[in-house]
């Protein structure tokens, strides 16, 4: 399935688009990847006002080639085209799992193709440092070799995949991107 436009279950290689300000970056559905915190997320900032739209990459599985980890099974990648829609937001906000280094290299695959600020949001608990190991440009630790156009502004851990967000985290996240996005109307 191509760059299709979403409305209804969330398909690989969809978008959904809301607006310009966040867009909100989704594995591929599978048996382990569930996009039911992105949906929710993405419900939570739109309640605040925020246009927030959704992006489930079409190939939103496995892990990137230069990820030295899981180096079985399918391969992690961005489209051209997603690459290209991606840059027209205000920032993202990137939700890929549970597994550390999996995420990690994600994030800095993400990130050297696109050069917008990033929120990332897990399930398992990382900080700046982790990312800028591998070379991601942080807002907080900077990278020694900086291998990315985009920049992380935040983390947001305990977002369990395939169960519902408590509030709390809701309005973590909610927080955390109106922070953000005030930031960067700043600049």
């Amino acid at each position: 399935m191509g760059m299709g436009l979403g409305g209804g279950m969330a398909q690989r290689g969809t978008i959904a688009i809301c607006g310009g300000d966040v867009l909100a970056m989704a594995m591929s559905p599978g048996r382990r990847h569930i996009t039911k915190p992105v949906c929710e997320i993405t419900y939570a900032l739109r309640e605040e006002g925020i246009d927030t739209s959704v992006l489930v990459l079409n190939a939103g599985t496995g892990v990137p080639s230069d990820c030295p980890f899981g180096k079985m099974g399918a391969r992690f990648g961005l489209e051209d085209e997603e690459i290209k829609k991606s840059n027209c937001f205000k920032m993202a906000l990137i939700h890929h799992g549970n597994v550390k280094n999996h995420l990690i290299y994600k994030a800095k695959f993400i990130l050297s193709r696109i050069t917008i600020p990033a929120i990332v949001v897990c399930q398992i608990p990382v900080d700046f440092e982790d990312f800028a190991k591998v070379g991601i440009k942080t807002r907080i630790v900077r990278p020694h070799n900086n291998g990315t156009g985009g920049e992380l502004y935040d983390i947001i851990s305990g977002v369990t995949r395939g169960v519902t967000v408590d509030q709390k985290k809701l309005d973590e996240i909610v927080f955390k991107v109106k922070k953000t996005l005030h930031v960067i109307d700043n600049k």
